[in-house]
Formats: C-alpha cells, structure tokens, sequence
C-alpha cells in the first residue's frame, strides 16, 4: 500500500508530466506515425553523413599529426582535379561541422577524456611524438623548446577529433541499423527507436577510445588503451553536454562584448545547444547548424522527402523543417541516455529507488526549462 501510495505522488517540477512518462515507460517525444517517419528518416540521413564525418576527423587525426599547413585536410588523402571543382562549387560534405562539434567538446571539456589529457602521462607521450615529429628540424624543435604548450594544445585538439570520429562511427552505425530495421518494419514506435539506440550505446558502452599515429614509420601512442578510456562515459556523455546542451553562440547574432552582457560568464549556463535551437534562423550565415542540415539534405529517404514536400510550404522551408526532425530525433537520444544512465530502471517500485531516479530525473528536468521540448510535442 505504501509504495503504491508513493508511486502516485507527482512531481511538482515545472516538467513533471515529463517524468511521469518517463516513469511509466514513455519517451519525450510523443509517439505517432508522423513522429516515428521524421525521427527514422533523419536519423538514416544523419547516419551517413556522420559516416562522412567520422572518416574526416580520423583521416585528419591521423594523417595531418601536427602538419603546419594542412590543406586538404578534408580530402581524407584523395586529392583530385574534380573533387577540386567540387569543392570550389561547394558541392561537398561541410566537414566543418565536424570539427565545430568537436571544439566545442574542446572547449567544455569531456570528463575522463580531459583528465587524461592534463595528466603526465599525455605529456610523456606527447613530448616523445613531437620529438620523432621534427626530428632533423631545428626550426620546430626550438619552437617546442621557446613554447613548449604550442604543439601540446594542437595534440590535444587532434586527440578529441580522433576521440569524436570514433564516437561518430558508433552512432552512425546505430543510425543506419536503426533505419535498416525501419525498412523491415521491426521498428513501428518511438519507444522502440529509444529502445534501439538505448541498447547499441549499452552495446558500446566499454569500447575503448585509443589514439596513435604513425611517425616515420613506427607508431606512437597518444592514447593508449591502457589509459582506461571509454565509449560511453569518457565521449559519449561529454558529446551530450557540449554539443546537445551548452554548444557555443553564433557568430552575428548575439554579441561577443563583454560589455553587451549577451554570453553567461560560466561555461555551465551555456543553453546553446541542439536540443535549444530555434530553427527559424537555420539557413543563414554563421549559424554552424545550416551546414548540418545541408549535409542531411542530400540523403533524405523518398518517405520524409515525401512529408516535406505535402508541408504547407513544401521544400521552400526544407533545412527548417529538416532541423525540426533533427530535434525530434536528439530528444529520443536523450531519452536513451536518461534511461541508460539511470540509478535504478525507472519502473522500480521500491520507494527509496524511485526517490532517488525522482531526483535524477528533476535534475534533467531543470536542463530542458529552456529547451525545445514543449515545441516538439506540437
């Protein structure tokens, strides 16, 4: 009777209809046929470009290890007269989504990920890649010695684009299957999207993240495996903070002045996130977004391009409503990772465990105040 008693008792968080769905096995976003298209559809076209991405930045982790001018550095190795026109015509993958993703991961830090990276240990191995680097270069080598953080924080950039591309090759994988199982028709809910992704980031959770290169012709450590690191809690979550909650402001439309008192002092109150963005501005210039969003465009399924074109303004409006079913779609990630990185399974019925995963859930809560959450229930 008791613990039926406190199972009844609601949240007064602001949110709390959230946490009652989520407390009884629901998602955050609700689940319809027309959800269930948009969040599919965009996350098989979100899947091969993150395949895209993931080679870029392990192409450039590997291959452009502290090269001075790394040119084609987006042309993952193949350089060519077409490829060239391509580029000039701006009919390419826009891998500088990538690494804007990957700065601002950079820049708020990942967990275990940045420990490492501010540990002896990385300093050891750094120094030893630096010296086999320029070996027989006076010029570089006294560089090191006149600033010796320099060509330490260009590895430490090179190790969260390596750290990012094999988060990304996980995820694009999980994407694709999901679309996959789409196709034959195993997927028919939200719930059962969550429950896909929710079980490949389980699935991956211990993976190791390592980093080495190759430096005239013998390998050199920057991660290695037995520095601990892992999928899930040392990339993954630390993704999820930087890039789906705090991201970074765009340039031209609010103030970098400090006297403008447009950007929070601390890092924390960051809310520029994915899971914060208003669509409308998507499409204009220096909103990194817009180049998310074009990369989907190319390889939308005939069934989402075929919802868009019915819209009330047909394709006019294509990369907004593209970046609303992205939104959709990170909120059923997020839910995966609510329920992933829960104290106890959210159905529990022992009183002291559901009012430990009742204080969890009030602390994601307070995340998405601000968020887009209301909007994407319409």
């Amino acid at each position: 009777m008791v613990k039926a008693f406190l199972k009844l008792q609601q949240s007064t968080h602001p949110l709390s209809s959230y946490i009652d769905r989520l407390e009884n096995g629901d998602t955050l976003l609700p689940d319809s046929p027309r959800n269930l298209v948009e969040v599919v559809g965009i996350l098989h076209s979100y899947g091969i470009v993150l395949d895209a991405y993931s080679k870029n930045l392990c192409y450039i982790a590997e291959n452009a290890f502290l090269e001075p001018f790394p040119i084609f550095k987006y042309f993952n190795g193949e350089v060519t007269f077409a490829k060239l026109l391509k580029y000039g015509w701006h009919d390419r993958i826009n891998f500088e989504y990538a690494e804007y993703c990957m700065k601002a991961m950079l820049w708020h830090g990942g967990e275990g990920l940045d420990t490492y990276l501010n540990s002896p240990r990385f300093e050891e191995l750094v120094q030893q890649a630096i010296a086999a680097k320029f070996q027989g270069n006076p010029i570089f080598m006294g560089l090191n010695h006149l600033f010796p953080g320099f060509f330490r924080e260009q590895i430490r950039q090179l190790t969260y684009y390596s750290a990012l591309g094999q988060f990304w090759r996980v995820m694009s994988d999980i994407f694709c299957d999901l679309s996959e199982r789409y196709n034959r028709q195993e997927i028919t809910s939200i719930p059962d999207v969550v429950e896909h992704i929710q079980a490949g980031l389980v699935a991956a959770a211990n993976l190791p993240i390592t980093y080495s290169v190759l430096i005239r012709g013998e390998c050199y450590d920057i991660i290695p495996k037995n520095a601990g690191l892992e999928f899930l809690k040392d990339v993954a979550v630390p993704y999820v903070e930087a890039v789906f909650f705090r991201g970074t402001p765009f340039f031209g439309t609010i103030s970098y002045n400090a006297q403008a008192n447009q950007i929070p002092q601390e890092l924390s109150q960051f809310n520029y996130g994915v899971i914060y963005a208003d669509p409308l501005p998507i499409g204009g210039a220096g909103i990194p977004p817009t180049l998310l969003m074009q990369d989907m465009r190319h390889f939308l399924p005939d069934y989402l391009q075929e919802v868009y074109e019915c819209s009330r303004r047909g394709t006019n409006n294509l990369r907004v409503q593209i970046c609303r079913s992205f939104q959709k779609s990170m909120f059923c990630v997020t839910t995966s990772v609510i329920k992933g990185l829960a104290p106890y399974p959210l159905n529990t019925s022992e009183p002291d465990e559901q009012r430990v995963n009742r204080a969890y859930l009030e602390s994601w809560m307070n995340r998405f105040l601000d968020s887009r959450l209301p909007q994407v229930q319409l």
